[in-house]
């Protein structure tokens, strides 16, 4: 057997049955390994976005997802994906071939150990052809326990030497599944905490989201009278539970429900990390004494605080626990019906669409798809100007995917998409910009290769949104922002696809319906309005109250 032999059964043993990527020199002899193994190789047009799709593969699978690439280019196309990822804390393992062991003059030589660490990725180097098996169990215990990429570099010459295998031990069997028990004395801190206190909230976050502590969560709202409130990382969780979620606790949180954050004297934060985002800088919970419970040692807030009381436990069990000192409590709190109207109030209330020939209120066209869209299939949001009105504005509880604040690069939510529906199964829409669909236009046509049950929603406004009104702010030439583009809907259609290119709220209807019908590869560019600025631009570069 040959060592890439050994590499490939032991990707299999991991548990690997998806692979992205694009093959070269120095991955081709693993890959043929994986496909006689029946492991999907899924071709792409740019190693990058290769590791984009299992970014999105692993966030929806729960455990590392795997891309590929050839040696020195292909590794160095991996670095703006590659540094999303460890943002986002997702655990993957990117096999990367390697020039032969030491010649420093090969074409596509590139020293990947320090490549790998200015982009914020573990490494794992094969040195030797003996050290096969444990080069690939080390990469993925790295990436299961440290939540991170971990790059697998294994040279060409190396790879094609022979090996003897072993009994391989997967990197999941050296893990002990286990739930960390919350100290009592720190559950009981926290009962007297919350038991003085009169106005609580609740907020939730990944790691709550993760754990499927739903139902703890609910009952400790409904003990404490709490409002319920969920980092962008759980947008619309529970929020068909109860009739007290305010939704996003931020910048994109609507103005009642920021007014009534600010009431709070008590937040309990659960699986949620409480940084400036969330918090928006100290300008919400000003007065508010902190419970935390996550599964991290301790966490500093985004105010440069630790919590009043930290519980270092697991979301279910925590809350268990904390439910269960604090008995019979029952808190009014915020459970009102003057609450009530404050949070129903701005749902209900109407909406003053800009009129514009040609074009749709992003507003609307976001409106329009929320009830078009049935709740089973998943949203991924983008980046950019655009995205602020579907993460203010979409409001159905469905399974939704935020890649906002990750590194604050656009393109990527297409390629998260691609790879969260070949892990789930399930129909998916992502909606993005322009300028972000462009930037991977060719990944579509991989979409359309594969048959994925993909929906481009391209909020399309010709230009750089953000840019575009930030030039404004500044008083400086918006027009270097706009640029103009083709109709989508036919570009898609000429790679294989559907599509349509939309001009009124009736056309997206019929659209989103074909679609609906017929799930496929498929994009809507949908003409909007740059008349109409998102509330958090409007908080952020125009100081309004809104």
């Amino acid at each position: 057997m040959k060592a890439y032999e050994a590499m490939a059964e032991a990707f299999v043993q991991e548990g690997t049955t998806d692979v992205f990527g694009m093959m070269g020199d120095a991955n081709m002899h693993w890959m043929d390994a994986l496909a006689k193994r029946n492991v999907r190789l899924y071709e792409v047009r740019h190693e990058g976005s290769g590791l984009g799709m299992a970014d999105g593969w692993a966030r929806a699978a729960g455990r590392p997802g795997v891309v590929t690439t050839t040696s020195g280019p292909g590794v160095s196309q991996l670095a703006t994906s590659m540094l999303c990822a460890s943002r986002a804390g997702t655990p993957l393992v990117a096999f990367c071939g390697e020039t032969p062991w030491g010649d420093e003059g090969a074409v596509q030589y590139l020293d990947q150990r320090r490549f790998a660490a200015a982009i914020e990725c573990g490494f794992v180097h094969l040195s030797k052809a003996d050290q096969a098996e444990e080069a690939v169990q080390r990469a993925f215990y790295l990436a299961r326990t440290e939540n991170r990429p971990i790059m697998l570099s294994a040279p060409f010459d190396v790879q094609t030497q022979d090996y003897e295998p072993g009994d391989y031990v997967p990197s999941h069997e050296l893990l002990v599944p286990s739930r960390t028990l919350p100290d009592p004395a720190r559950i009981e801190a926290a009962r007297e905490l919350i038991e003085g206190s009169k106005r609580v909230v609740v907020i939730a976050g990944r790691g709550a989201r993760r754990a499927g502590a739903g139902e703890e969560i609910l009952e400790l709202q409904a003990k404490t009278g709490a409002l319920l409130a969920t980092t962008l990382q759980a947008k619309n969780w529970l929020c068909d539970r109860t009739e007290f979620h305010v939704g996003l606790s931020g910048l994109f949180g609507s103005k009642p429900a920021q007014e009534l954050l600010q009431e709070a004297d008590c937040v309990i934060a659960v699986g949620a990390s409480l940084n400036h985002y969330t918090t928006e800088h100290g300008y919400l919970y000003p007065e508010a004494r902190y419970v935390q419970i996550d599964s991290a040692p301790n966490i500093v807030m985004g105010n440069g605080r630790v919590a009043d009381c930290y519980i270092q436990a697991d979301a279910v069990t925590a809350v268990t626990e904390l439910n269960r000192a604090l008995g019979a409590t029952r808190l009014e709190g915020f459970h009102t019906a003057e609450t009530r109207g404050r949070l129903t109030g701005w749902l209900e209330a109407p909406i003053d669409y800009v009129d514009e020939p040609g074009r749709i209120d992003p507003r609307e066209a976001v409106k329009v798809l929320d009830a078009a869209m049935p709740r089973e299939f998943d949203l991924v949001l983008g980046s950019g100007h655009q995205t602020d009105f579907g993460t203010m504005l979409f409001q159905r509880s469905r399974q939704v995917t935020s890649n906002y604040g990750m590194f604050g690069a656009i393109g990527q939510a297409p390629l998260l998409t691609i790879g969260q529906i070949v892990a789930t199964g399930r129909p998916a829409f992502v909606v993005e910009g322009d300028a972000s669909f462009l930037m991977h236009l060719p990944e579509f046509e991989t979409a359309c290769r594969y048959g994925l049950p993909m929906l481009v929603v391209v909020m399309n406004d010709e230009g750089l949104g953000a840019e575009y009104h930030k030039l404004g702010a500044k008083g400086l030439a918006q027009d270097l922002a706009v640029i103009p583009n083709p109709e989508l809907g036919g570009v898609a259609q000429a790679l294989g696809g559907g599509g349509a290119t939309v001009r009124s709220a009736a056309e997206l209807e019929a659209a989103v319906a074909e679609y609906v019908a017929d799930p496929r590869p498929f994009v809507i560019d949908v003409r909007i309005s740059r008349e109409v600025l998102s509330v958090p631009y409007r908080r952020l570069w125009y100081g309004e109250d809104v």
